[in-house]
């Protein structure tokens, strides 16, 4: 571009020109006195603008990839680079502009709606379908969930530990517990929780919280027992103070927090406060899963379905194959705080606990 001085009458240049490299194609005028036939000039120079727009988008157009009848602007081609988006599937999107021609605003909308499909599920439209709403708790739990994933980086570990001792005991003192208490049964829960306790104990820094750049070190052990709603829905009650239970205070205080889950009953002060959490996954038929940190708890353990297996064991006159009651434990933790010796070996206590578990311990 060229600025006119004041006074300068010297037309700009016109459609059909050839422009020279360097050279100047179009002139501004920079005088403050206005020009005599304002209105004349304006139409003029609007209409050559446009003309000489057109002359150069076809000198560009002709340079591109002759297979294609459509121009897209540099803007265009860059904004589809960078979203990996082809040129024969440009061609198939409708322009706005001046001939059809794809626009910036047109393939932005593109975009938005590719984003917007890849939500909507498109047999949501079949007949027959029925659509349901989410109900509060299930927003609230797909919300938490979602947030835990974006908080910490999890990563899960895994173990077979052999249940044989304590399936055993369970046969044995299940009919004394019932008697004793009058409870409904002695389940596998308990047990779970106690080595979870048990594991705890000797590694204190699973049983964290993280604040900001700081790792709150709690002092309480308050575990969380997953619990499924006949709605489908979970929801995690708190033993407080777990560390401080027999085993048979475990068992009772499982079971009504489960049972009082399940009738809608729980007081708001048993669902706050958990430092840790299982989830007895066994009890669908599982055999492993890699369930979700409840925040801002750093750690989560899933206990699979115990099932009769063959396996190698020791013995004083060598190894031999024998059935034994197999269960998988799988440990999820947030790697920010906790590394993979201290996740494992976390882990191998649990399983430790429970393939050497006590099986002089009675409810008599």
């Amino acid at each position: 571009l060229a600025h006119r001085p004041a006074g300068d009458r010297r037309a700009s240049a016109r459609c059909g020109q050839v422009a020279e490299i360097g050279k100047p194609i179009c002139i501004i005028d920079t005088a403050q006195e206005q020009i005599k036939d304002e209105t004349e000039y304006t139409e003029i120079a609007t209409e050559d603008t446009f003309k000489l727009e057109e002359s150069i988008a076809q000198i560009v157009e002709n340079t591109q990839d002759t297979r294609s009848e459509k121009f897209y602007s540099p803007l265009v081609l860059s904004i589809a680079q960078q979203e990996n988006i082809s040129k024969q599937e440009l061609e198939k999107i409708t322009g706005s502009g001046q001939n059809q021609r794809l626009t910036k605003e047109d393939l932005l909308a593109y975009i938005d709606s590719k984003k917007t499909q890849i939500v909507v599920t498109p047999s949501l439209s079949n007949a027959g379908d029925t659509i349901v709403e989410m109900d509060r708790m299930r927003k609230m739990i797909a919300s938490r969930m979602v947030e835990s994933k974006q908080i910490a980086p999890h990563v899960t570990s895994f173990i077979e530990t052999d249940m044989t001792r304590i399936v055993k005991w369970r046969e044995i003192e299940k009919d004394r517990f019932r008697n004793k208490y009058h409870h409904g049964g002695l389940t596998f829960t308990p047990l779970l929780v106690a080595a979870v306790v048990h594991a705890i104990k000797k590694y204190p820094g699973i049983n964290i919280q993280v604040q900001g750049d700081s790792i709150i070190y709690k002092k309480d052990i308050n575990i969380g027992v997953a619990v499924a709603l006949p709605t489908g829905n979970l929801i995690v009650p708190v033993v407080h103070n777990a560390d401080q239970m027999e085993l048979s205070e475990l068992a009772l205080k499982i079971h009504d927090l489960a049972s009082r889950a399940r009738t809608n009953k729980l007081k708001p002060e048993e669902l706050i406060g958990g430092t840790y959490t299982i989830s007895n996954i066994g009890g669908f038929g599982n055999i492993a899963g890699t369930p979700i940190i409840m925040q801002p708890q750093v750690a989560i353990m899933a206990f699979g379905v115990i099932r009769k297996m063959p396996a190698v064991i020791e013995t004083e006159d060598g190894d031999m194959i024998a059935i034994r009651n197999k269960m998988i434990i799988s440990h999820g933790y947030d790697h920010r705080v906790i590394d993979g010796s201290l996740g494992g070996m976390f882990l191998k206590e649990v399983s430790d606990y429970l393939e050497k578990f006590d099986t002089n311990r009675t409810f008599k």
